[in-house]
């Protein structure tokens, strides 16, 4: 006999789409989306379309992800939820204004404690994009607040939160978050391996190579079992900053070179030209100018078709440096002055670390005044974030550039503020 045909879905196929999108939307794998009377394997054929959740598990479903039962079983939306959906939408797009215009609309139309909660997270993601971590934090706090969760339990919100209190300078607490988000996480290695990575920056960024390394360890371990490239590459992009904090160049362009070839596989412009930018960078450091400029001229278009103006601005500073290093100082000029037109809206750190770089430049190309004055706003920028390898660096270029006008006692001085960064990030000031 025939199966009866499904009354409650309209397509299983559709239905089972809707509800991986859902899913991934809330950052969810299918193991932490399942409980006892639903396990992954069969929430993995719901979304394949080979089988029709009950209606009990739909609801159910719908109430673990934030959204209507009605639209996981047609696709019909109600308001607000059809908001918060074109607001996630205009978010993934980067378009920010029209994000926060529509979260602001669906917090105010919210009616219960899940929609509200959704609203308040958009608004959070959207403070944070726009530069002001602050005011994430503040929301993405009260998200937890209102539907008293723990942080691991809201994948997403958690990697905001924790870069948002990076940006911060409250290392403490962003390695808090991502500690609580890996323990939650020991049976899922997708999930462990995302939230290993962020931690291992996180402990380079605060000095603490040691823990970076074994955190890192441990995770490269575990991703042998993970297949997604994204995830992989942001693991060797994590080993190699650490690396590059403990003055292991030629190691940190190894590992910067694993994460290039995989991210080639993807086919992802946007990720490609940022390995190639990083490997580029890395280059650079090694004196090696050629080779970077060739990474960077493979990855130009890439980055001028999907990069952010920021991004590109970051970019440009890049290949400024390179043709500065070859002998090309008025085009390099040229652009480090394009480029430092486009860096309003960068996070601080990025600011400054692209100020250093700026001042570099200028003091290559032998205007050793106004690579003064970049250097000192990217002491400025940095020195807000706390101590770190960046700041170093800064002060560092800062104390040569003195010296070469003649300021000796200028130059001791500025050296001297980098010993006392130095003893709290143990980086080797050379």
């Amino acid at each position: 006999m025939a199966r009866k045909k499904s009354t409650h879905v309209d397509d299983a196929v559709a239905a089972g789409r809707r509800l991986r999108e859902a899913r991934e939307r809330a950052g969810l794998s299918q193991r932490q989306l399942a409980w006892a009377g639903c396990s992954a394997t069969y929430i993995s054929r719901i979304e394949a379309g080979s089988r029709i959740a009950s209606p009990q598990i739909l609801r159910e479903l719908a109430n673990r992800l934030d959204v209507s039962e009605e639209y996981l079983a047609t696709g019909a939306q109600l308001t607000p939820l059809s908001t918060l959906t074109d607001a996630e939408i205009a978010l993934r797009l980067d378009e920010t204004e029209e994000a926060a215009r529509l979260f602001e609309q669906a917090l105010k139309d919210a009616r219960g404690a899940t929609e509200r909660a959704r609203a308040l997270e958009g608004l959070g993601q959207v403070a944070y994009r726009s530069g002001d971590p602050a005011l994430g934090v503040e929301l993405f706090e009260k998200v937890l607040e209102l539907v008293d969760d723990d942080v691991s339990a809201r994948p997403a919100l958690a990697e905001s939160l924790a870069r948002a209190y990076a940006a911060l300078g409250e290392l403490a607490r962003c390695i808090a978050i991502l500690q609580r988000c890996i323990d939650a996480s020991a049976d899922d290695p997708v999930q462990y391996v995302r939230f290993a990575g962020l931690l291992g920056a996180a402990l380079t960024d605060n000095g603490s190579f040691a823990e970076a390394e074994q955190v890192l360890a441990r995770a490269i371990e575990r991703g042998r079992e993970v297949a997604d490239p994204y995830t992989r590459a942001r693991l060797y992009w994590s080993e190699a900053r650490l690396r590059a904090e403990q003055g292991q160049n030629e190691q940190a362009a190894r590992y910067l070179a694993k994460a290039l070839e995989i991210l080639r596989t993807t086919e992802d412009g946007y990720a490609i030209a940022h390995a190639l930018q990083g490997l580029a960078h890395m280059q650079l450091d090694l004196d090696r100018p050629h080779e970077a400029l060739e990474l960077l001229r493979e990855g130009h278009d890439l980055i001028l078709a999907s990069g952010t103006p920021p991004e590109i601005a970051l970019y440009r500073i890049e290949e400024a440096r390179a043709l500065a290093a070859l002998g090309e100082p008025e085009e390099a000029a040229a652009l480090a002055m394009t480029a430092a037109s486009e860096l309003r809206g960068t996070h601080q750190v990025d600011a400054g670390r692209s100020y250093v770089l700026l001042g570099e430049i200028f003091a290559g190309i032998g205007d050793e005044e106004r690579a003064q004055e970049l250097l000192e706003l990217a002491i400025e920028l940095l020195e807000r974030e706390g101590p770190s390898g960046y700041l170093v660096q800064a002060y560092k270029r800062l104390a040569a550039i003195c010296r070469k006008r003649g300021d000796t006692e200028g130059a001791l001085d500025v050296l001297e503020r980098a010993l006392s960064v130095n003893e709290r990030v143990g980086r080797p000031i050379t």
